[in-house]
């Protein structure tokens, strides 16, 4: 079990050198969405597979992933349905962190997201995003990946 310390920022436009980058396809659906901020998520990135367990909100979360077998995956896979997700992920190094760069397709087409990881809450806070970040949406549940799922672009 570990703890996730995250930020997310939506994304006003693509970062230098963008074209350079190499993509990996992930498609995640969200089969439990309990109250109290638990969500069971399975997600298939290229050809590797996880079960995912986030409990609690904002930029600090409790986060259990285990490794599944393609067949596993599959089991689970027809009970996200009306709650998934697909898109491409680019990771790349911004600040002495990494950064992972979600280009949504399917009904989320056109959506940026940039996610940053922290090894500390005070990183994550003293986090300086370059000037191609939008809007920090960290604690806007309407851009959590389980949300966005459901409901589409906040908006639209």
């Amino acid at each position: 079990m570990g703890t996730e310390i995250e930020r997310k920022f939506l994304v006003d436009r693509l970062p230098p050198d963008f074209e350079n980058l190499t993509g990996k396809t992930i498609r995640q659906g969200y089969v439990i969405d309990a109250a109290g901020g638990i969500e069971l998520r399975v997600r298939q990135k290229q050809t590797a597979c996880y079960q995912t367990v986030k409990m609690g909100e904002g930029l600090s979360r409790t986060e259990i992933e285990i490794e599944l077998s393609p067949d596993q995956f599959d089991q689970l896979w027809p009970y996200t349905v009306g709650r998934r997700v697909s898109k491409t992920r680019y990771t790349f190094p911004v600040g002495g962190h990494t950064a992972e760069l979600d280009r949504f397709e399917g009904n989320l087409e056109g959506l940026l997201m940039v996610e940053v990881e922290f090894a500390s809450v005070d990183a994550a806070g003293d986090f300086a995003p370059p000037d191609w970040f939008g809007r920090d949406v960290t604690e806007d549940k309407r851009y959590k990946n389980k949300h966005l799922a459901v409901h589409g672009i906040p908006g639209s």
